[in-house]
């Protein structure tokens, strides 16, 4: 008699860099059988953090599970699979002089008195102190664009840092320029790579639906659902408190969000029961989602239960919390609302950053018909093609 588990479970193969190295991340619902085969694999060892059991990737790893497990369960290969992983080496203590240890420390009490937030003040440190650990001893006088551009030949470029990093980059140095002018820096022939036009990823209404209903914790689903029900950033979510969420007024107010912006945005009426249910559940103190009481939950957290649900739903796409306020933009503008609309739920400054929506909607793209549909329906209106033409067909 054939093996029931085969019909219920799907063990999901992942590979993914933990612990340093590239691994094959094996996952599967909770099951005494699987449990017991693989913990007699040799190489084998739990991961809180991925949620699965891993060991050292190899094509050879794959296969064993195959051939272990085709009696008890349906074996999926993840996307990840097929991509291509490397691992940085690890960072070496920087090498930094006194004095320009003390003249980095200047800078970043510059940033705060500029009121930059937390993250672009850690960001731009970071980069300044790797600037400064490469000049070495250079003196800081005789630094000009061209030791700039040495830096992003040596340390950018091998380290395949992306173009929205090197832009952060010459935006560090810029403000370093104003904030120590006796350098030979000239920030305005510093020039910033043009940002790379790559389309958001969004789900469809119907994997939004089959992600929530993967998501089987309570608390979890109340977070990916506020997410797309408001199209909230990662940093809005952590930072929401429960004092403002009207629920009369149906209204989220978002306090000090990205470029110090407030603004309101409305609570989805289908929400409001499963808000009202995780409320009643959890008891959160102060904000909306939290790991302790009066904490705020932690956005790596938020991450790893996505990708967890993704698999559980068979969702392939590469999914991050931003991929769900993509997704309540595109699909807004296929429902029909203006741009301008758009543009203030969001929070963004400028309207061209919401334009981007324009082209990941596929309201306006489905009303253009294909040059091949045309020529199909134009010759199966002809008088030789009695019957309708089928591109499909063996010729």
């Amino acid at each position: 008699m054939k093996n029931t588990l085969q019909k219920t479970i799907t063990i999901t193969l992942k590979k993914a860099i933990h612990r340093k190295k590239i691994c094959l991340i094996v996952i599967f619902p909770y099951n005494d059988i699987l449990i017991s085969k693989i913990k007699q694999l040799k190489g084998y060892a739990w991961s809180q953090t991925r949620k699965g059991w891993y060991t050292n990737y190899s094509i050879e790893a794959i296969n064993i599970i195959k051939q272990v497990f085709k009696n008890d369960a349906k074996v999926r290969l993840d996307s990840s699979i097929y991509k291509t992983f490397s691992i940085r080496p690890e960072r070496k203590q920087r090498n930094i002089s006194e004095g320009n240890k003390e003249i980095i420390r200047q800078y970043v009490k510059y940033l705060k008195g500029k009121c930059y937030s937390e993250s672009t003040i850690k960001t731009y440190f970071t980069f300044v102190a790797d600037f400064f650990n490469y000049i070495q001893n250079t003196p800081l006088e005789t630094l000009t664009n061209r030791t700039v551009e040495k830096f992003i030949e040596d340390v950018f470029v091998p380290r395949k840092y992306s173009v929205s990093t090197h832009r952060q980059f010459i935006s560090a140095i810029k403000l370093f320029k104003a904030f120590y002018p006796a350098c030979k820096i000239d920030e305005i022939q510093l020039k910033r790579p043009k940002k790379s036009k790559i389309l958001p990823i969004v789900l469809s209404k119907e994997e939004i639906i089959d992600l929530l209903r993967y998501t089987r914790n309570l608390k979890h689903r109340a977070a990916l659902a506020m997410i797309y029900s408001a199209g909230l950033r990662i940093s809005e979510l952590l930072n929401l408190q429960l004092k403002h969420i009207d629920i009369d007024r149906r209204q989220i107010i978002v306090k000090n969000s990205k470029g110090r912006r407030d603004r309101n945005i409305i609570l989805a009426q289908s929400f409001i029961p499963l808000m009202l249910n995780y409320v009643t559940s959890y008891n959160p103190k102060i904000y909306f989602i939290e790991g302790k009481p009066y904490q705020k939950y932690s956005a790596e957290s938020v991450r790893g239960f996505l990708k967890r649900s993704c698999i559980m739903a068979g969702i392939n796409k590469r999914v991050t919390p931003h991929t769900l306020r993509h997704s309540y933009a595109t699909h807004l503008l296929e429902n029909g609302i203006d741009l301008r609309y758009i543009q203030e739920l969001l929070g963004h400054a400028k309207p061209e950053t919401t334009m981007i929506y324009t082209h990941v909607s596929k309201k306006d793209l489905l009303k253009i018909e294909s040059p091949l549909d045309l020529a199909v329906q134009k010759l199966s209106k002809t008088e030789k093609s009695s019957n309708n033409l089928r591109l499909s067909d063996n010729y």
